[in-house]
């Protein structure tokens, strides 16, 4: 039975979270209260209540935690304790933002923060600001707030993300553009391709390597004998559509999708958005191309009645039909660019299972 949305639980960000620690940790330091909840006040407006886990007093500081929830829509992140410790400073009218044990550091341009700096995004940090503020008041105009944002479990949880790769070294992102967590929402992973591009055009390189997973990547790796940098192999999961868009709109020059036969047809039938759930391949698709191929009524029958793109591989490599795989490869690279466009320069690598380039359009990429 399909999953109504509208019926799904919503979360909130690592954002939201360290907002709402930071909240909750001045109304202590400065109130004398210790609060189970607090409002915080979301970037687009409207308000979400978050529960404080605990409050620690220590000399002239206060630390308050709060249980990051992704709600039915769980990431690396969920369950995760977002800590805030706040204390005075006589750095007056100001508010300093930093992260502690579990916030990683930005080690590489293009992710819109200084190198050096926490991982702390720009609504983040202006939502901990703003919480900070409807406690603070004017007491800003005699003294600074010193704000730092921990995730004790962050280094460990960080490997299960993309920050390795990004150059954030030490911990998880603090995160969110909304402050809330919309259950099987794209957003997140959409703008992880926009982040990992960024990245990647920073560092200088002209050739990004799109795959649709660990297993292709590590074979484009092998491909290129490892001399791809890091920076440059970008997961984009099943949002090829949305990935090779965004390559265009950052004028990336030389774009490589590799991923095997499964997905690739899909790319070939004209499908943007390839989860398995969303679309199914067609297997007539897969015969007409086999007919380009002169492949004999017996061959075609068989893979008309085969089970997976995978079982019409076997077929394939079992009659030795020549050329199949390179034009399912062709196939995908003219539903993903036009004929006539000359600014991004596409090639498609299809591997078998073990390994091996068995198609690819126009050519195998040629190694940086």
């Amino acid at each position: 039975m399909k999953v109504n949305s509208s019926s799904l639980r919503k979360g909130y960000t690592t954002g939201t979270s360290a907002a709402a620690a930071t909240k909750a940790a001045l109304i202590r330091l400065l109130l004398g209260e210790e609060v189970n909840c607090v409002e915080v006040t979301l970037p687009r407006g409207g308000k979400i209540v978050i529960q404080i886990e605990n409050t620690q007093v220590g000399n002239g500081y206060v630390t308050c935690a709060v249980t990051k929830d992704g709600g039915d829509d769980p990431d690396a992140t969920h369950g995760a304790q977002i800590l805030s410790t706040v204390s005075l400073n006589n750095n007056v009218g100001t508010i300093r933002i930093d992260g502690g044990k579990g916030v990683g550091r930005v080690t590489k341009p293009g992710l819109g923060l200084p190198i050096g700096a926490a991982a702390i995004n720009p609504v983040p940090s202006l939502m901990i600001k703003t919480a900070a503020m409807e406690i603070v008041g004017g007491l800003i105009e005699t003294k600074g707030i010193t704000v730092i944002i921990s995730v004790p479990m962050g280094e460990t949880i960080a490997q299960k993300t993309d920050n390795p790769r990004l150059g954030i070294l030490g911990g998880i992102s603090i995160l969110g553009t909304t402050g809330i967590v919309i259950p099987y929402s794209t957003a997140s992973f959409a703008a992880s391709i926009r982040q990992s591009l960024d990245v990647a055009i920073a560092m200088g390189v002209d050739t990004v390597a799109l795959t649709t997973g660990g297993r292709s990547e590590e074979f484009v790796k092998k491909l290129y004998d490892n001399n791809l940098p890091e920076h440059s192999l970008i997961q984009m999961g099943d949002f090829v559509g949305y990935a090779v868009k965004q390559c265009r709109i950052k004028k990336v020059q030389n774009v490589v999708i590799a991923g095997f036969i499964g997905k690739l047809t899909k790319i070939a039938m004209g499908v943007k958005q390839t989860h398995v759930k969303g679309s199914h391949v067609d297997m007539e698709f897969m015969a007409n191309l086999a007919s380009d191929c002169a492949c004999s009524t017996d061959i075609l029958a068989k893979i008309l009645k085969a089970n997976t793109a995978r079982h019409v591989q076997e077929i394939i490599n079992e009659h030795k039909v020549s050329g199949y795989f390179d034009m399912i490869c062709k196939s995908a690279h003219a539903s993903l660019i036009k004929d006539d466009e000359r600014s991004l320069n596409l090639q498609i690598v299809m591997f078998d299972f073990d390994g091996k380039v068995c198609g690819c359009y126009p050519n195998i990429p040629k190694q940086p």
